[in-house]
C-alpha cells in the first residue's frame, strides 16, 4: 500500500478529508506520518485518536531553516513515504528539502493559481471582487505556490458571499479535490514537462 506524510501547521481541516478519503475507499493509502511545526496544533489531537503516527518539530530547537528542513527530510524519508503533502503547512521548505523528494511534494492552496498566492488567498479574491476562485493542487518548488499546477477547481463567487462564506464553500471543493490529486500521483499518471503536468487518462 502506498503511503503518505503529511505536515500541518494547525486544525488539520484537508488531512481529515484526505483520512475520509481513505477511510471510505476513495484512496488505496496510508497516512503513514503527520508532522506539526506546532506544538498545539489541533490536527495532532485527531492523529492521536485515529492512531495515526505524528511528530512535532519546532524550528526553534534548530540552528537554521536548512537544519530544520533536513532533519524534516530525515524523519520522512524513514517513514517510506511515497507522498508528502503540505496541507495548512506554515512555512516555505527548502530546496534542499524538495530534493530529497523529487516531484512527490505536492500542496494545495484556496486559489486559482497563478491568481492570489500566499496568505489570506479567500480575502484577496475576495476583495478584488473576482467572479470565479477555487482551488490549486500543484507540485511544490523553490517558490511560494508556484510550482506546476496538478488540479484546479473552480467556485463561483456568489453576489451574496462574504469572505467567510466564499472560504467556505472553497474549502468544502479542497476536500474532494486533495484526495483525488493524491490518488493520481500515487497511481503514477503525472509526469511533468516544464511548467506544466501532464496526467495520464484511463485506458
Amino acid at each position: 500500500m502506498k503511503k503518505i506524510a503529511v505536515l500541518v501547521s494547525g486544525r488539520g481541516s484537508n488531512l481529515r478529508a484526505l483520512y475520509g478519503a481513505i477511510e471510505q475507499g476513495k484512496l488505496d493509502a496510508e497516512i503513514c506520518l503527520v508532522v506539526s511545526n506546532k506544538s498545539k496544533a489541533p490536527a495532532l489531537e485527531f492523529c492521536r485518536n485515529k492512531n495515526i503516527p505524528c511528530q512535532i518539530c519546532k524550528l526553534k530547537d534548530f540552528e537554521s531553516r536548512e537544519a530544520f528542513f533536513d532533519h524534516l527530510a530525515g524523519i520522512v524519508s524513514l517513514s517510506g513515504a511515497n507522498l508528502v503533502v503540505l496541507a495548512g503547512f506554515m512555512m516555505l521548505v527548502t530546496p534542499n528539502f524538495i530534493r530529497h523528494f523529487p516531484n512527490k511534494v505536492i500542496n494545495i492552496h484556496p486559489s486559482l493559481l497563478p491568481s492570489f498566492p500566499g496568505l489570506d488567498a479567500q480575502k484577496q479574491a475576495f476583495d478584488y471582487g473576482v467572479k470565479i476562485s477555487g482551488c490549486t493542487v500543484f507540485m511544490v518548488d523553490e517558490g511560494c505556490d508556484t510550482g506546476p499546477i496538478i488540479i484546479q477547481r473552480a467556485v463561483e463567487v456568489l453576489e451574496t458571499d462574504t469572505e467567510e462564506t466564499l472560504a467556505d464553500r472553497i474549502l468544502t471543493v479542497e476536500h474532494d479535490t486533495l484526495w483525488r490529486a493524491c490518488k493520481i500521483m500515487l497511481d503514477g499518471k503525472v509526469s511533468v514537462s516544464g511548467r506544466r503536468t501532464l496526467i495520464k487518462e484511463e485506458q
